[in-house]
C-alpha cells in the first residue's frame, strides 16, 4: 500500500459523492438538401443529483441499464471526467482538488480497457508499475502471482495481448489494476465478455481483495446475480438518479430475485415519471 494511502484517517469513508450532476453537450446536425446546418447545442444531464457514502472495505454496487449513468458517475469519481455540481472524495481528498493524490488511492478497470497490444500481458504489467513507481522485481513476483489466480498462465503472461480472446485481455486489466494495490477499485463492468469460469475466477478474485488487502471496491454490472453474490450493498440508477440503496437481501423483502427488484424498482419510476 502506498504512503498516502497508510496515512489515511480510519474514519474517513471510502468515497463521499454528494449531489453530483454531470452534463453533456452535444451539438445537433440538420440535414438539408444543400448543406448541413448546426443546431444549438443540446445539453443532457447524464448524472443527476447524485448522493452515496461507501465505507471502508465495502463491495459496493451500482446498477442500471445501459445509458442510467453509472458509467459516467465510475468516470467522475476516478477523475476522468469533472463533476459539473456537487463534490466527490475519496477517503476525504476531494477528486478535484487533490486530483494527483486521489489517483495515487485508486484504479479503475472499465468493460474497454486500453493495452498495448504488441506487447505481453507482462510487458503491459511492467510498464503500469513503472508509471506508479513501483520495483520491477516486486511488481514482477506480484503480476505474475495475480495473472496466475486469473488463470493465465506464465507462457501465456509472455505472448502478444493481440493473440489473446476479448475476455482473457479483460482478466490482463484486471491484474493490472490490481496490480497498484489500490485502497479504492472502480469495477466498470469487469466481467462483461468473460466464460462462466473466467468470470467466477474475477469473482472470487474481487472478494478476497477486502480480507487480504483492506480494498474498498465499487463495482457497476449488469449481471444481477454477480451483484447479489458479490456486493454488501446497492445503489439502483435510472436515467441518472438513484431510486434505491440497500443491501440486496432488504431490497429483496419484497419478494423475487434481484433482477425482479431492479425491473420492479425501474418499472415504478417509469410510471412515476
Amino acid at each position: 500500500m502506498n504512503v498516502i494511502a497508510t496515512s489515511i484517517h480510519q474514519a474517513q469513508p471510502a468515497l463521499d459523492v454528494a449531489g453530483v450532476s454531470k452534463f453533456f453537450g452535444s451539438r445537433l446536425r440538420l440535414s438539408v438538401p444543400w448543406r448541413a446546418k448546426s443546431a444549438p447545442k443540446k445539453r443532457v444531464l447524464a448524472v443527476d443529483d447524485v448522493s452515496l457514502r461507501v465505507e471502508r472495505g465495502e463491495i459496493f454496487g451500482v446498477l442500471g441499464a445501459n445509458g442510467s449513468g453509472k458509467s459516467t458517475l465510475i468516470r467522475v469519481i476516478s477523475t476522468l471526467l469533472l463533476p459539473d455540481r456537487g463534490t466527490v472524495r475519496v477517503f476525504g481528498l476531494d477528486v478535484v482538488r487533490h486530483e494527483l493524490e486521489v489517483k495515487q488511492l485508486i484504479n479503475r478497470v472499465s468493460v474497454d480497457a486500453a493495452f498495448f497490444k504488441k506487447l505481453s500481458p507482462m510487458e503491459n504489467l511492467m510498464y503500469a508499475a513503472r508509471l506508479y513507481g513501483l520495483g520491477a522485481d516486486s511488481a514482477r513476483s506480484r503480476g505474475l502471482e495475480i495473472l496466475e489466480r486469473l488463470g493465465i498462465s506464465r507462457k501465456v503472461a509472455l505472448e502478444p495481448m493481440e493473440e489473446m480472446s476479448r475476455g482473457m485481455q479483460q482478466k490482463v486489466a484486471i491484474a493490472r489494476a490490481l496490480l497498484t494495490s489500490p485502497v479504492l477499485l472502480l469495477l466498470d463492468e469487469p466481467t462483461t465478455g468473460l466464460d462462466p469460469r473466467s468470470k467466477k475466477d474475477v469473482q472470487q478474485l474481487v472478494l478476497s481483495l477486502r480480507h487480504e488487502h483492506d480494498a474498498t471496491v465499487v463495482l457497476t454490472t449488469h449481471d444481477m446475480d454477480e451483484a447479489d453474490r458479490l456486493c454488501d450493498r446497492l445503489a439502483v440508477l435510472d436515467h441518472g438518479q438513484v431510486i434505491a440503496v440497500d443491501t440486496p437481501e432488504r431490497l429483496k423483502q419484497a419478494g423475487g430475485s434481484m433482477e425482479d427488484v431492479f425491473m420492479r424498482l425501474t418499472h415504478e419510476q417509469k410510471e412515476a415519471a
